[in-house]
């Protein structure tokens, strides 16, 4: 059984509500079936259906399906990393569409404001499971397939930008949330003024922002 984890970027943020109802959600194709993906994976549809539909049964409809901003390592889904809850997921051919409400966390929070600062951002499914050589070369995940979460957040490069210049500029989705996190932002910065003046800074911009997630 591996970790196996499968980025898709074809999903849209939407805004419902104003004013203090406001919520934000994600929605979009968060599962493919059938269909040799760019890791060289495929996901029969069968299996992809049978485990959907556990996992509506046992996460979605219990409000328990929660997703993560980040790549986190393991299969668990962190709850103090969390920054969404999936509402619904549902087949409609090989694709499995998605919709999933950003939260009132310390994650969903950036996550949002990532959003608001320009920052295009995907969803990841994360599952463990075997595979198999097919006779094409792709690989099969097979019929043990689980899923973890079926989709985390993840950031496109434009992502460590956004958190730099937030970090400079003292943006309050980076700065405000408490001693730790302000501990923990004023590092980062006291970091990124030394990789200025080393001119290092583009080579480790995306080491510092996946690093402040993991620290906070």
């Amino acid at each position: 059984m591996k970790l196996i984890t499968e980025e898709v970027s074809s999903v849209k943020f939407i805004t419902e509500g104003k004013g203090a109802n406001k919520k934000m959600f994600i929605e979009g194709i968060f599962l493919q079936g059938n269909l040799k993906n760019r890791n060289g994976r495929v996901y029969p549809v069968d299996t992809l259906s049978k485990e959907v539909n556990r996992y509506n049964e046992s996460f979605v409809q219990k409000g328990r399906a929660l997703g993560e901003l980040g790549h986190p390592d393991g299969p668990t889904v962190n709850l103090d990393r969390v920054s969404h809850k999936i509402t619904s997921l549902v087949q409609e051919g090989n694709n499995f569409k998605g919709k999933a409400q950003l939260l009132n966390t310390p994650m969903g929070k950036i996550a949002s404001s990532l959003i608001d600062e320009g920052v295009t951002l995907g969803v990841s499914s994360r599952g463990i499971g075997s595979l198999r050589e097919d006779h094409t070369g792709a690989k099969v995940v097979g019929e043990d397939f689980m899923l973890a979460t079926a989709a985390d957040i993840v950031a496109d490069p434009s992502a460590p930008d956004a958190f730099v210049s937030g970090i400079m500029e003292g943006k309050e989705w980076i700065w405000e949330g408490g001693a730790l996190r302000e501990q923990v932002a004023s590092h980062t910065k006291r970091r990124i003024n030394t990789l200025v003046s080393q001119k290092r800074l583009e080579e480790h911009k995306l080491g510092l922002f996946q690093e402040f997630l993991s620290n906070i």
